[in-house]
């Protein structure tokens, strides 16, 4: 899957339309921002690389950097810089050196970029490969076009029952589990309350799979306190992005 790239940048700029054509031709999703906290925020959750095409205006947005180093931070997001010496310069007295995956000085070599972006996209992939999921299914249709839709991004496991469910926890520690509200013999609530209880289990982050959308139904499932829940008729493209955000935020994104 094509990473998406927002490039940084205040005002109309021939480079930087340059930089986003010649990435969407390498296959990336780019696009042409301004420097703002607000227009940032509203693209945080679906982008994978920042690019901050810097100019005069580093030295005037101090609460920008700041917010594009919490991002990094938080979301372990990569992000290029690039500009002029002082004005990297400028950058780096507010994120830290570690944060900026690469740096290039005006005037640039823009094939050297997009090779260089192509590189942090693959290792991006690769960190994101390495997430783990367990699924916990009876549906053993559903659980195999889940496990399809899921490992492109990620390690998935499979599991048809809530006991092999708990078996399977007791030697290995998923990174999230997908499971179902309502399975028979170990519904999926008393499964929850069993992981809950083991003590090297009870962090896991879990998310309930249900087919039910009426209000009623999201509400019980969502009294019981898991990270959120997945409806069972969202599209694979909807799956993959709560997924997706759930892991860069921590945070559960019913759509």
């Amino acid at each position: 899957m094509a990473s998406k790239i927002l490039i940084i940048n205040k005002g109309a700029a021939f480079m930087t339309d340059a930089l986003a054509k010649n990435l969407q031709k390498s296959g990336f999703t780019a696009n042409v921002i301004e420097p703002e906290i607000e227009i940032i925020g509203k693209e945080r959750s679906d982008t994978d690389i920042y690019v901050l095409y810097a100019g005069n205006f580093v030295f005037e947005s101090a609460d920008v950097l700041v917010y594009l180093k919490d991002i990094c931070a938080e979301d372990e997001k990569v992000i290029c810089v690039i500009g002029y010496t002082k004005e990297i310069d400028e950058i780096k007295n507010i994120i830290p050196v570690d944060l900026i995956a690469h740096q290039f000085e005006r005037p640039f070599d823009m094939k050297a970029l997009i090779a260089e972006l192509k590189k942090l996209s693959a290792a991006d992939e690769e960190r994101k490969k390495g997430k783990h999921i367990l699924l916990v299914d009876d549906d053993l249709t559903f659980l195999k076009m889940m496990q399809g839709w899921l490992s492109m991004k990620y390690n998935v496991t499979i599991t048809r029952s809530g006991m092999q469910a708990i078996t399977y926890i007791a030697t290995h520690t998923p990174d999230l589990i997908l499971l179902d509200y309502d399975m028979p013999i170990t519904p999926g609530p008393q499964v929850m309350e069993m992981i809950r209880s083991e003590h090297n289990a009870a962090e896991i982050p879990i998310i309930f799979l249900t087919g039910k959308s009426d209000k009623e139904s999201v509400m019980n499932v969502m009294a019981l306190k898991p990270q959120g829940y997945l409806l069972k008729s969202m599209s694979k493209e909807e799956i993959i992005e709560s997924v997706d955000h759930f892991f860069e935020t921590k945070k559960w994104k019913n759509i």
